[in-house]
């Protein structure tokens, strides 16, 4: 695996059903390293923390093999590296082999975890000027991952990302975006909540969904 684009978020004011909204999804291409901190990427503009940042979703990284996919649904959006509001675009990132809990080295210095799939919003379909890229992204097994940083530094383009540690007991993170997206499945969702390294939020979130 290897960076192909570090992006940061301007902070934007957008309409949202006659209201002004503010969003940091619209990240662009920068050619400098970028800092992943604990809680966020340094200049990153994260609007909503509730949803956004924080330990478990420090990062968020997005895979350059499926931007071919969104373009030909998409041919009238302008597709630039961080037009999923990814920190990281990535090559070769497979949500069907890597595990909620592995953790990964960028470069020299940097060690994240994988923490849980987005879970996308609104925010998204503004982006896309089309909310109903909201739902066909819940169906479709290219959610892109949430990182926790395990040991902060700095990123560039090139860097190379690889696989430290295998949490080989744990879903994928494949198989955990299908069980928000509607793919029932209460024992796979069962072992899911029990994942130590799977985000608090993503876990309340099967709970609710489930029952459990």
């Amino acid at each position: 695996m290897k960076i192909v684009s570090t992006n940061i978020g301007e902070r934007k004011t957008v309409d949202w059903k006659g209201k002004s909204l503010e969003t940091g999804i619209y990240k662009y291409p920068t050619e400098k390293a970028i800092f992943l901190g604990k809680s966020d990427v340094l200049d990153d503009h994260v609007i909503d923390r509730k949803y956004h940042g924080g330990i478990d979703k420090a990062c968020y990284a997005y895979s350059l093999d499926h931007y071919n996919f969104w373009k030909s649904l998409y041919p009238e959006v302008d597709m630039t590296y961080g037009a999923f509001g990814e920190n990281l675009t990535i090559e070769n990132l497979a949500e069907s082999q890597l595990r909620i809990g592995d953790q990964l080295k960028i470069g020299t210095d940097v060690i994240v975890e994988i923490s849980q799939p987005r879970q996308p919003c609104m925010k998204l379909g503004i982006r896309f000027n089309d909310q109903r890229v909201v739902k066909r992204f819940v169906k479709e097994p290219f959610s892109g991952i949430y990182l926790r940083v395990l040991n902060e530094g700095w990123v560039k383009t090139d860097d190379q990302v690889t696989v430290l540690n295998i949490c080989k007991n744990n879903l994928t993170v494949k198989e955990v975006h299908m069980l928000l997206g509607g793919n029932r499945n209460e024992d796979l969702a069962r072992k899911a909540i029990l994942m130590p390294e799977l985000a608090s939020s993503c876990r309340e979130d099967l709970i609710r969904i489930y029952g459990l």
